[in-house]
């Protein structure tokens, strides 16, 4: 059974709309630098899973639309490119400590899916996204939840 989860992008970094112009409609998911989202990369997120993406740092925040996990977690390789914003000097190749994962667009929401959207839906409201605190930018979605984003795409 697939697993679902919830990537955050800042829409004038990356946006579901850049995706969609992404050669296939595909992109790594790079630049992770959290040791818990790290973890979820290298050790939970698998390909055929399911991605929420989510817009960040904007107004409104809102689920934008899904992709899938295409390739499941690998060393992120800029990690290891001097000069590349994502380098980290510590990073080699026998010891890569940061991972990515590959995605492809699914589908782009007509109606991006609001924070407020999800707060007053019964399920949709326990997501972590919603969350005082919650700041990982890979978060966790159950298949409860995953359905209520759905349901309020599709509404």
């Amino acid at each position: 059974m697939p697993g679902f989860w919830l990537f955050k992008s800042e829409p004038d970094v990356f946006s579901i709309h850049d995706l969609a112009a992404s050669k296939g409609k595909k992109t790594t998911w790079e630049g992770v630098r959290n040791y818990q989202a790290r973890n979820m990369i290298r050790d939970d997120i698998q390909r055929g899973d399911g991605v929420l993406f989510y817009h960040s740092n904007t107004d409104p925040m809102s689920i934008a639309g899904i992709a899938e996990v295409v390739k499941s977690g690998y060393p992120d390789h800029f990690a290891q490119q001097p000069g590349h914003k994502y380098f980290d000097e510590k990073a080699t190749p026998e010891n890569p400590i940061w991972y990515m994962v590959d995605i492809k667009l699914v589908r782009i929401f007509e109606q991006p899916v609001t924070r407020g959207m999800l707060a007053a839906h019964p399920v949709a409201s326990q997501m972590m996204v919603l969350k005082k605190g919650s700041r990982l930018s890979i978060q966790p979605v159950t298949a409860a939840e995953w359905q209520a984003v759905q349901e309020l795409a599709s509404a």
